[in-house]
């Protein structure tokens, strides 16, 4: 079967994450410049293949001194690791819609294996005739296992920011020329 290559319309899509603030809310951000690149055997996505490259120096949480602070050695040191990289290892059909994707994050220079719930919101022709899939991706992470542990205490007793952070983002892809096999 034909391999097909899929790649991410950044303005239509969204790599997003959130993180408990002060014990009673969470902030939320993304990164700006991403590229996700999916090759499935045909258009069944149950056996595709990802690679998600993100930019570190686009984070934006709408907060341009907290993104600096982001950018900074307490996080992501973005000027030693300018990207995060995401490859899968393997994906599991849960549902007709569901995945289960599994891959290795590498982030600050480490590599640890996740897993992300992908539900596909289903596959269209756009005006113009490209052919356009629709994917919503979470997942949960603990940032201490890529050596992120910038915290302060509270008065309260509690921590300023939590450990787990979620993930949260919506992606377009757009079908690129089908590769036949030789």
């Amino acid at each position: 079967m034909a391999q097909v290559k899929w790649l991410s319309d950044l303005t239509h899509s969204e790599l997003g994450f959130k993180i408990r603030h002060l014990m009673i809310s969470n902030v939320t951000g993304s990164f700006r410049d991403f590229e996700v690149e999916v090759d499935a055997p045909g258009d069944d996505f149950s056996e595709a293949q990802v690679k998600l490259k993100a930019r570190m120096e686009s984070v934006s949480t709408n907060n341009e001194q907290r993104d600096a602070h982001l950018r900074h050695s307490d996080f992501f040191e973005v000027e030693k690791y300018p990207e995060l990289e995401f490859v899968s290892t393997g994906i599991t059909r849960k549902d007709a819609d569901t995945f289960a994707l599994r891959g290795n994050l590498t982030l600050k220079g480490v590599t640890h294996p996740v897993e992300l719930k992908v539900e596909h919101n289903g596959t269209t022709k756009d005006p113009w005739g490209n052919e356009r899939a629709g994917f919503f991706v979470t997942g949960k992470i603990e940032r201490s296992l890529w050596g992120i542990n910038f915290n302060s205490v509270l008065e309260t007793g509690g921590i300023a920011l939590g450990e787990e952070v979620k993930i949260q983002s919506e992606l377009e892809l757009v079908k690129q020329a089908v590769a036949t096999p030789a």
